[in-house]
């Protein structure tokens, strides 16, 4: 009730250490509690007295741009990491859907035609690529690639809540369209046109679609294996990890929407493209899989973002 109103700027020095000392004391207690079959009730009772606690330091930081530092250069590869196999099994569903595409439209040359529409395969007959049209429109195009992209991840994301069932369908789908297009323009000599195209924001896009695939996963996770953990609080914790994997992505779609609409269909030499696509891919993979490796983890509270 002290800090209902001003948060912790409330408490003094002296109650300022013996909270961080409870909130240790309470996380210990929490490890312990769950390891006993018994005390499940009691569990939950600390999970979310812990995460009471968690939200209340946490929003006691009035911070704006630090926050938003922290959270990309702290928080979200440290969260990425802790859900990795979700965005895995993401990419697995994606690059299965897309070889098994590849292979159906190599042995069956009309169901290129059925998936990607007459204009698009007509256009590939004629050898020509059909991303012509974002040249002379660069700006407009840019913002409609973000607009899509940025919809294509909410709704892989949000779909979770159907026991992934959706997730799995959006990234099957995108899968088999990319194979479809890979096949086909492969058949007509286009690949390196296509995949020099693709490339440069690829290696952005593509990525930040996996992981919002795994972030609805994780939703699906939360909800149907619980654990010791009433389904109601699992999902609202598998929903903050994923919501933070959701937040992450969205500067990497604006990026990639930018060259997509800017650069890949340009008249850059295909060389440049592929080492811009390659020193983007290192970075991305370097943030993700090595800043903020070694600080140690803060304990699992509630459903705290």
């Amino acid at each position: 009730m002290q800090v209902s109103g001003r948060g912790v700027s409330a408490l003094r020095h002296s109650e300022l250490q013996e909270l961080g000392l409870l909130y240790r004391q309470t996380a210990s207690d929490l490890a312990a509690v769950r390891e006993d079959a018994f005390s499940k009730q009691l569990a939950v009772y600390l999970n979310q007295l812990l995460g009471r606690s968690h939200n209340l330091i946490y929003h006691g930081h009035k911070t704006k741009v630090s926050g938003i530092v922290r959270f990309y250069g702290r928080t979200y590869p440290r969260a990425f990491r802790e859900t990795l196999p979700q965005t895995l099994i993401a990419l697995a569903i994606f690059a299965i859907a897309g070889l098994a595409s590849w292979i159906v439209t190599i042995r069956d040359p009309g169901f290129a035609h059925r998936v990607l529409g007459p204009g698009m395969t007509e256009a590939i007959e004629r050898h020509e690529m059909w991303t012509r049209s974002i040249v002379t429109i660069k700006p407009l195009a840019s913002s409609g690639i973000m607009t899509n992209n940025l919809s294509v991840a909410f709704s892989t994301f949000a779909l979770g809540i159907t026991a992934g069932l959706g997730t799995i369908w959006m990234l099957a789908v995108n899968g088999v369209l990319i194979g479809v297009v890979g096949a086909a323009t492969w058949k007509a000599g286009m690949a390196l046109q296509l995949w020099s195209f693709v490339a440069p924001h690829g290696v952005l896009e593509l990525p930040a679609i996996f992981i919002s695939g795994g972030a609805g996963l994780e939703i699906a996770r939360g909800l149907l294996f619980p654990g010791y953990l009433p389904r109601r609080l699992s999902l609202a914790q598998a929903g903050g990890r994923a919501a933070r994997l959701l937040l992450g992505t969205i500067p990497m779609l604006l990026v990639a929407g930018v060259i997509e609409g800017f650069f890949s269909p340009s008249s850059v030499p295909i060389k440049m493209k592929f080492l811009l696509a390659a020193a983007l891919f290192a970075a991305l993979l370097s943030y993700l899989f090595f800043v903020n490796r070694h600080e140690p983890k803060p304990p699992k509270a509630g459903s705290a973002l």
